[in-house]
């Protein structure tokens, strides 16, 4: 059993910075993919960003390259994701995610094992 947490949500205005955290306890991450997902209101939850258990480049949704950054520190059991430039359509409950030994193409469609409560991050205009 994972346990995950997020912290970092907030308001913010359109332009600025946020960075999110998920601190998971209960087991390792090192055999982990990790996931950050998001959904606003009214939408279906959607993909954000992945970190592959290997190590490999992170995974990002074409709607946030090049302004977030996921990365994960194992030794800390945890993940952390810095999201600049933020825009209103950014404004979602984010969630942490955690699938065992998942491919980057399995995250992307939802399927992780457990799951956070969400931190919301809200853009004004």
């Amino acid at each position: 059993q994972v346990h995950l947490v997020e912290s970092g949500g907030g308001l913010v205005q359109a332009g600025g910075s946020l960075r999110l955290a998920c601190a998971a306890s209960g087991h390792p991450i090192t055999t982990y993919t990790m996931a950050w997902f998001r959904q606003a209101p009214g939408k279906e939850r959607e993909f954000v960003a992945a970190a592959h258990w290997s190590g490999i480049s992170p995974s990002y949704a074409d709607s946030v390259k090049g302004r977030f950054t996921l990365s994960r520190d194992d030794a800390r059991n945890t993940i952390s994701m810095e999201m600049n430039n933020l825009q209103v359509e950014d404004t979602a409950v984010y969630y942490c995610a955690a699938g065992h030994l998942k491919s980057l193409s399995a995250v992307a469609t939802g399927g992780m094992d457990y799951w956070g409560k969400g931190t919301l991050v809200t853009v004004s205009s």
